[in-house]
């Protein structure tokens, strides 16, 4: 093959290269407007491919003649060669980039078909109500909600709500409730955005070390202040989308903390506890496989006048009496009203499970006996007061 005909092939159709004026290292490649040869009436064949104008230019100091070679694309768009890179991965660099960056998705709110309420719910929901008037669970006492009253500052008092709710994923309340406890001595007395972006990482791994993925949250706290003070104005949103846009949030968090820092009711909180019960009590038909599901489900039939309620109440429920190992089937009410599909019958206590002790309550009223109940993997007892059943 002659050299010219390898020249005529290796250059692409409809264009003229030239050396550039200012490197000689530089082909410059120019549109022709010749026609092509083989084409109906001269004119050149339509190609699917951006058509680059690849031109060089100095950038910074001319006399250090410091060039790059950049593509100018149909929009008028600049876009910088990189060595080696094919005129082909300029085009493709140059669609990516013109995308717009994804809005964040918001938290659905309700199904497209609403769930049937369950049959008996509403004395189901009642006679829990009273049982859970009858004990002190751990979340009464060290819950998410009981952060915020070591605070004077609103904004801290709801940051510190915040705070809580981040770090309660997959922890125990009574490790939890200690963890804040640490963090907030840790950050000078006080949680705030400003402390918490000012402290090092360190003193906050510290603090929440026994905690459940300290190591994430550590992260998580540290974005999210940074979130709240560029975005927010150092205080907690006030819609469910835009807490969930900070890092370590979701839905179940977002709703708990609308609740208690805001006295907002947009949606239920559902964590396992809630999750695990409702279905326990064959609430959803089909079962749910996720929390999210759950809270759909629950959020179509339950009036909204409940959704506030129903967290704190399933969870030092179940904390207490709807154990996840070896529930408490024998001193549950719903049980002896045949209310719980799923209630166990127990032939032989176990073993190694802590029996109930009823005892007399002096410092309360007398008439009030006290049950002492071991939650699970817990190496003390936890003591909870149960007045009689009227």
């Amino acid at each position: 093959m002659s050299a010219r005909k390898r020249a005529a092939l290796s250059q692409p159709s409809g264009l003229t290269s030239r050396v550039s004026e200012f490197n000689s290292r530089v082909t410059l490649f120019e549109p022709t407007d010749l026609p092509l040869a083989g084409t109906e009436d001269g004119s050149p064949r339509r190609s699917k491919r951006i058509k680059l104008e690849v031109k060089s230019e100095p950038i910074g100091d001319m006399e250090a003649l410091n060039l790059v070679s950049y593509a100018v694309t149909p929009q008028g768009k600049r876009r910088v060669i990189k060595d080696g890179e094919s005129e082909n991965a300029v085009a493709s660099r140059s669609k990516t980039s013109a995308k717009s960056p994804k809005k964040p998705k918001s938290v659905p709110q309700a199904l497209e078909k609403p769930h049937p309420a369950p049959k008996n719910w509403r004395e189901t929901y009642d006679t829990i109500k009273t049982m859970r008037s009858r004990f002190v669970a751990p979340v009464d006492t060290m819950g998410c909600d009981q952060a915020q009253w070591k605070e004077s500052d609103p904004k801290n008092r709801r940051y510190a709500t915040l705070v809580s709710l981040m770090l309660s994923s997959q922890t125990k309340d009574e490790v939890t409730d200690a963890a804040v406890s640490k963090l907030r001595a840790g950050l000078g007395g006080s949680l705030s955005v400003e402390a918490m972006i000012a402290a090092d990482d360190s003193v906050i791994s510290e603090a929440i070390a026994k905690v459940g993925f300290w190591r994430r949250k550590t992260g998580y706290l540290k974005q999210a202040a940074i979130v709240l003070r560029d975005q927010f104005d150092s205080d907690v949103p006030k819609t469910a989308d835009e807490l969930c846009s900070l890092p370590g949030v979701g839905p179940k968090m977002a709703f708990l903390c609308l609740q208690i820092a805001w006295d907002l009711n947009h949606g239920i909180g559902v964590d396992v506890h809630v999750h695990r019960i409702t279905n326990l009590l064959g609430w959803h038909k089909p079962p749910t496989k996720t929390p999210e599901q759950t809270r759909l489900n629950l959020q179509s039939w339950l009036p909204k006048e409940l959704h506030g309620d129903i967290n704190h109440m399933l969870v030092g429920f179940g904390q207490v009496i709807c154990l996840p190992v070896g529930p408490r089937c024998d001193v549950c009410d719903l049980s002896k009203k045949g209310l719980c599909p799923s209630a166990q019958k127990i032939v032989k206590a176990s073993k190694s499970r802590k029996e109930i002790v009823f005892t007399k309550v002096e410092d309360t009223d007398e008439s009030s006996p006290k049950v002492e109940v071991a939650l699970e993997d817990d190496s003390e007892e936890t003591t909870v007061n149960i007045p009689p059943s009227s």
